[in-house]
């Protein structure tokens, strides 16, 4: 890593030198971040956020949301599988239970266990942007946002018609029967945008035989979301979504090679946003979420380590915004209702109660000053205090330096607490864990190149891992070690826009991301001889991203991805996507993993070597 950062860093500098020149707009800066509450836009916030817009999704080699995370600066990607089967998202080191994942912010994480967050019923054609908020969010978020959140904004329907989207793959190797590995996809959105309405309906199928052995996937989904305007300013917004999904699970959670997992999950939101007058807008939200996690250790004898889990989660949310001469206010109310019925981890419930409070001050010139405290009451883990604060000073117009400090708590999940199996068995007396973060960085934004430069320092006390004294006896949860973690990380994003008298090239846009990570456990069980997710942290992560549109008509991307962690091989892998325009589509040709290296993200299952795609995009 000794010989990349000077050329990273010399890439940044020559990259804000050729922003000075150019004079087109960059739509980053004008990304709205969704926050419930106080809203700021991209160019004005003083934490570490990340958007992935609307134009990298589509530029992007990238066929699910997973392998769209896995080139945001500081997210760890551990997918056990390709196309969305299954993954873990984490942030900066932190591990997958310890970050919120949230759909327009709604919370979608699951009590029983963070591997099913992921388990969305939409694709990356029904995505605007994501925004992916890096340390504490807890005053922001509320519970579980320990190293922060990733929000997951839907596009709206502003014009009628219909678009498409179909593609197939293969690794063109063959399995033991003879058969070509490969894969294939089908997804459809409808919009209607109406005078006092608008609504989108999106559909996809998406299947394949596998890589390997007993890695056969199959899922479904469908995805609805509707905005009704109601008298002169108020809104109704409602949603709803479902997934069915299915794949061989071979390996991902024990050695077993004839595992199977179906993960069907169901979402349903209704919101309504009035102002009630010239300072005061409110926001009540209802939200519902269902998901069945079946896990069959052994598909052919289903009676054996046979897991069949259902979780429902209702929520309610009051949010509210005052806008006053002192600045802006942001009060919310939440209540929340776990339940599960399962037949590892018993019938079981459990209630949260929480308030947030949030002041933004802007009053005095450059200056910007947000605080506030997330109070929560579980009505297993009592009650826990969040309370944060950032500052952001704006110099020579395009510059900032900024810092931020917060608290989190990540409250043990079902699967912690009450699992029970041949190999691994739960812990009843875990106490929730609890985080303390400061930041402090320098920004750089202008209409097409920004810059973030930033360290971090976070404790974890009360650490949940899974450890064991010897190889002989079961894996437990326990309150394994306070994680000490400091870590640096630069990002930068170049758009030239479009360019004018350039020749063959339209625009080009380039990405370089680099996070350095030094965790530190101090093991406060001395017993504890091997433990899981301390030792899989990420070290170093460099991240790069080219796209060139040309001939006007073309458009190629490049991206290149190093990880490191602590316990397993390091890797670099090289995607590309080559697109054309048509009269009303595009189509494309992908390559993953150009240079067919071996590699592992999570447990021992290793990932898919080169994997080619062909796909057709249209709209009518």
């Amino acid at each position: 890593m000794k010989k990349v950062l000077p050329v990273m860093v010399a890439c940044m500098l020559s990259a804000g030198y050729a922003a000075a020149q150019s004079d087109t707009t960059n739509n980053l800066n004008e990304v709205l971040v969704k926050e419930n509450r106080l809203k700021l836009p991209f160019s004005k916030q003083n934490r570490n956020i990340w958007i992935i817009d609307n134009q990298q999704i589509k530029n992007l080699p990238s066929r699910s949301i997973s392998e769209l995370l896995s080139y945001a600066t500081g997210v760890d990607v551990r997918q056990r599988g390709p196309g969305g089967v299954q993954a873990d998202i984490s942030i900066d080191g932190g591990t997958f239970d310890q970050t919120l994942v949230l759909l327009n912010g709604v919370k979608v994480s699951d009590p029983q266990t963070g591997h099913n967050m992921m388990n969305l019923p939409i694709s990356i054609d029904d995505i605007d942007h994501i925004e992916v908020l890096r340390g504490s969010a807890s005053r922001i978020y509320g519970l579980n946002a320990l190293t922060g959140a990733i929000n997951i904004v839907t596009k709206s329907a502003v014009t009628t018609g219909v678009s498409g989207n179909v593609f197939t793959g293969s690794s063109f190797k063959k399995n033991g029967s003879g058969k070509v590995y490969g894969n294939y996809g089908v997804r459809a959105t409808g919009t209607l945008a109406l005078k006092e309405s608008s609504h989108l309906f999106s559909a996809g199928q998406e299947a394949g035989n596998g890589y390997r052995h007993n890695t056969a996937f199959d899922n479904q989904k469908i995805y609805y979301q509707g905005k009704f305007n109601v008298g002169k300013s108020d809104q109704l917004d409602v949603t709803g979504g479902y997934i069915h999904n299915n794949y061989g699970a071979n390996g991902f959670f024990a050695a077993g090679t004839e595992s199977e997992e179906t993960v069907k999950t169901a979402i349903a939101t209704v919101a309504y946003k009035t102002k009630l007058n010239s300072f005061w807008t409110l926001l009540p939200r209802l939200s519902y979420r269902n998901n069945v996690d079946d896990y069959m250790y052994i598909k052919q004898t289903p009676n054996i380590a046979h897991n069949h889990h259902v979780t429902q989660v209702m929520s309610a949310e009051l949010n509210n915004t005052f806008e006053t001469g002192i600045g802006e206010f942001g009060l919310g109310l939440e209540g929340r209702k776990e339940k599960i019925n399962s037949n590892n981890l018993g019938k079981r419930d459990r209630d949260n109660l929480g308030i947030y409070g949030e002041y933004k001050f802007d009053l005095v010139k450059n200056l910007l000053i947000n605080a506030g405290t997330y109070v929560n009451y579980n009505s297993d883990f009592d009650w826990h205090v969040m309370p944060g604060i950032d500052a952001g000073y704006t110099f020579l117009d395009n510059w900032k330096v900024f810092v931020n400090v917060g608290t989190g708590v990540r409250l043990p999940t079902f699967t912690d607490l009450y699992y029970a199996g041949p190999q691994n068995i739960g812990n009843d007396q875990l106490r929730p864990e609890k985080s303390r973060y400061i930041e402090g960085g320098l920004k750089y934004n202008s209409n097409h190149f920004v810059l973030n430069a930033s360290v971090f320092k976070r404790r974890i006390t009360d650490f949940i891992d899974w450890v064991r004294a010897s190889e002989t006896v079961k894996w437990q949860p326990n309150n394994f070690a306070q994680l000490n973690s400091t870590g640096y990380t630069l990002s930068a994003d170049y758009n030239t826009g479009q360019l004018s008298n350039a020749g063959m090239f339209n625009s080009m846009r380039f990405g370089l991301s680099y996070t350095h990570l030094d965790p530190k456990v101090k093991t406060v069980i001395p017993m504890a001889v091997f433990s899981r997710y301390a030792i899989e942290t990420l070290r170093d992560q460099l991240t790069g991203t080219a796209n060139a549109d040309f001939l006007k008509v073309m458009s190629l991307t490049v991206t290149a991805r190093y990880c490191e962690r602590i316990s397993y091989k390091d890797y670099t892998i090289m995607d590309a996507r080559l697109s054309c325009k048509l009269n009303k589509g595009s189509i494309y040709a992908d390559a993953s993993n150009i240079f067919d290296v071996n590699y592992i993200q999570a447990q021992a299952v290793p990932m898919p070597g080169v994997w080619a795609t062909l796909g057709y995009k249209f709209t009518l």
